[in-house]
């Protein structure tokens, strides 16, 4: 974490529980952590172009709402991020756990007809994330934040690797990577924690454009938008390929991938 000493800018003090490594209004009086807060561009633009298309592809109504969670995520942690405000925290930290509810329920729905309702699952992530929520507001501990994330993150990939290992095989490559990029996220956003002073250190004795490379926070946002979107093709891609769709990924101006499908048709 960042130590306690940081200049103050247009936000006013910080209230936010988390003040994160980047040094405070360093880069624009206007914004708190400048790289923490531009970096989140990943988690609002793509997302909201895959819940178009998946309107328009009439897909099922939870794929939609897994893209515009993703999109919440990003927008509440642009708003954390730009003012370190305890409510704009919250922002950033509950969507968390409610855009993951969303992600589990549809790796756990991927077998079932098309368009049904698993209530029971359904209530139990809903009460889940009521607990979460009245809990972290009384306690305001980040680190149970922080585990009940993981729990929900730990479930995922445990699904994930079932689905890979036991039922399609073929998608190993799109759900490791998927994986894979998260993971590095989150030891990026380790080194970031533990080695903050000496980050800070380095960053006062390199150029900027240097210094930038080593916001790993940002990277954070960076590798987890990414991996979250190629989570949600993993699942969406899981789910046509049970509905007998012919799903495929490609890559916008090949970098940015996308699911392509087509319903088979009835002969």
């Amino acid at each position: 974490m960042a130590p306690a000493a940081d200049r103050e800018g247009y936000w006013g003090p910080t209230t936010s529980t988390l003040d994160w490594c980047e040094e405070n209004y360093s880069v624009t009086w206007y914004i708190a952590e400048f790289w923490n807060t531009v970096s989140n561009l990943i988690m609002i633009i793509p997302p909201v172009f895959g819940a178009i298309q998946s309107v328009r592809d009439g897909l099922e109504k939870r794929y939609i709402a897994s893209y515009l969670a993703l999109t919440v995520v990003g927008m509440g942690s642009w708003c954390f991020h730009m003012t370190l405000k305890y409510e704009m925290q919250l922002l950033d930290e509950l969507p968390m756990i409610y855009s993951c509810c969303i992600f589990v329920y549809c790796m756990f729905e991927c077998f079932k007809i098309k368009n049904s309702v698993n209530y029971h699952l359904l209530f139990t992530l809903v009460l889940f994330s009521l607990i979460v929520t009245t809990v972290y507001l009384k306690v305001k501990e980040p680190i149970f934040h922080q585990v009940m994330y993981g729990m929900l993150v730990f479930t995922l990939v445990l699904r994930s690797i079932y689905i890979v290992t036991w039922v399609y095989p073929w998608l190993r490559g799109l759900g490791y990577t998927s994986l894979g990029i998260f993971l590095l996220g989150f030891l990026l956003w380790n080194i970031d924690n533990i080695f903050c002073d000496s980050l800070r250190d380095f960053r006062k004795k390199v150029p900027p454009i240097i210094g930038i490379t080593t916001q790993f926070h940002a990277w954070w946002h960076i590798l987890t938008g990414l991996g979250s979107y190629l989570h949600i093709l993993f699942s969406l891609y899981t789910r046509t390929l049970y509905l007998r769709y012919r799903p495929k990924v490609k890559f916008l101006f090949g970098i940015w991938p996308v699911i392509l499908f087509e319903p088979l048709r009835k002969h």
